[in-house]
């Protein structure tokens, strides 16, 4: 496996909690943080497959018209943006 090096700048309070976590894991900061990132990709590149899986051939033309549809009401308080 190639390896890269990527100077990586993070808020403190960050840092010390993947440093907290990568102990408890018993492995050392640059790995616990190599694997999230492998986490976060995998996570990432499975959701953008199951979409386009799912997709199939659509094309989003007709969301305009099932929006325009929607009926005209007021929205729920806990649905309201803050």
């Amino acid at each position: 496996m190639s390896k890269a090096t990527y100077p990586l700048k993070l808020p403190l309070s960050i840092k010390k909690a993947a440093q907290r976590l990568a102990k408890e894991d018993g492995v050392s900061l640059n790995q616990w943080i190599a694997v999230a990132v492998a986490e976060k990709v995998g996570v990432i590149e499975t959701a953008a497959e199951f979409f386009k899986k799912h997709a199939g051939d659509t094309s989003g033309h007709g969301l305009i018209k099932f929006l325009r549809a929607a009926p005209k009401v007021t929205p729920e308080p806990q649905d309201k943006l803050r």
